[in-house]
């Protein structure tokens, strides 16, 4: 056994985000030359606690190469990522940069879904479907309309509850499993109250990366690399790294050429994932074009069969049952989520920094080439 990752286990995974924002501030301020900076959300925490944005930077502002890591983008998806990015901390990562190269460590995207172990915003937006152009059409997704009203029902049990049960199994018989997770997961922009909604403009954390990367000077840099932490896909404590449709093969070939052949594409069919709407890449691919390589680093969990009834009990709290978010029904809903997408076991937390610390050590690799 590597007592040295059982030792980090411990350390990096917290219990809750508050813990979590502390813990990444007291690496920050305990390392040599980082840059340090909050951006407040106007969101606050179950009782009424602040939250944040924290972000550090590591290397000369005027770098050519920039990595940057990102935590929280789908809230309780959070304890990776943070984990993923104290251990990079602990280990004095940035040691490792030369002249031309700096890491900017993104904390907590999402500090709202972090605090209140959603995957959403305060908006109750899919991050990760935030970033399409409004100015333009929105994307449609006819199969979840067809769905909506079954997948988060106003009630989570009798006879209404088991119509849109029937509704949905009568989908998947006639349409297929596949056009089922593409109608549910790919993103929709008509029902706020409903799963994977994209918004109906930019949410408060999509503008919250938009200045970090403004203020940082991100368009201006040679080459840009963004790890964006994520989990519930995939096999148990696998971490997938994926690219996104955006930035389309050529994407994936760049980001093949620095973390190998186990990079998935969407357009090859090899990813866990479907071809999604709006997706964080959406951005940097119309911010940097072929500047840039992204990849999300999706840790597996439990079957995504497993995430329906929780999302839907979540959306259905906040949409039907607001009177039930502090009574246990609403707590056990929430505790429910976070364990479905962190899994508090310690073989999970050694193979989320295993596979973390060889992407890290990639990543620095890929600013060099």
């Amino acid at each position: 056994m590597n007592d040295a990752i059982v030792d980090a286990a411990s350390k990096h995974f917290v219990p809750n985000y508050f813990d979590a924002r502390r813990r990444f501030r007291d690496y920050v301020g305990e390392a040599a030359g980082a840059e340090a900076a909050i951006y407040p959300s106007p969101a606050r925490g179950p009782r009424g606690e602040e939250l944040s944005t924290d972000v550090a930077w590591f290397g000369d502002r005027r770098a050519a190469k920039v990595g940057i890591m990102i935590s929280g983008t789908h809230g309780v998806e959070g304890y990776c990522g943070s984990a993923a990015q104290l251990d990079w901390l602990a280990g004095r990562g940035y040691e490792r940069l030369q002249s031309d190269e700096a890491m900017l460590l993104i904390h907590a995207i999402n500090p709202y879904g972090f605090a209140w172990d959603r995957r959403v915003t305060q908006e109750g937006c899919d991050l990760n479907r935030n970033f399409v152009d409004f100015r333009a059409p929105l994307p449609l997704n006819e199969g979840y309309d067809l769905l909506a009203d079954s997948l988060v029902p106003r009630e989570l049990d009798g006879p209404l509850f088991v119509a849109a049960e029937a509704t949905i199994e009568q989908f998947r018989t006639i349409h297929g499993e596949l056009a089922f997770r593409k109608a549910r997961t790919s993103g929709q922009y008509r029902h706020p109250t409903g799963m994977f909604f994209g918004g109906l403009g930019p949410t408060v954390a999509r503008q919250t990366l938009e200045r970090i990367v403004s203020d940082y000077g991100i368009e201006s840099r040679q080459f840009v690399l963004i790890l964006d932490y994520h989990t519930g896909l995939g096999p148990y404590g696998y971490g997938e790294l994926q690219c996104e449709q955006a930035s389309g093969l050529s994407g994936y070939q760049r980001a093949r050429t620095i973390f190998g052949a186990s990079v998935t594409s969407p357009d090859l069919g090899t990813s866990s994932s479907v071809v999604l709407n709006g997706t964080q890449d959406d951005y940097w691919q119309r911010l940097l074009v072929d500047r840039h390589v992204y990849v999300c680093l999706e840790f597996g969990t439990y079957p995504p069969e497993a995430a329906r009834p929780l999302l839907r009990a979540d959306h259905w709290l906040f949409a039907y049952g607001r009177e039930n978010i502090e009574k246990d029904v609403g707590h056990e809903i929430r505790r429910r989520v976070k364990q479905h997408y962190f899994p508090e076991s310690a073989d999970w937390k050694e193979m989320v920094l295993y596979r973390s610390r060889q992407v890290h050590r990639q990543m620095i690799e890929g600013l060099r080439m």
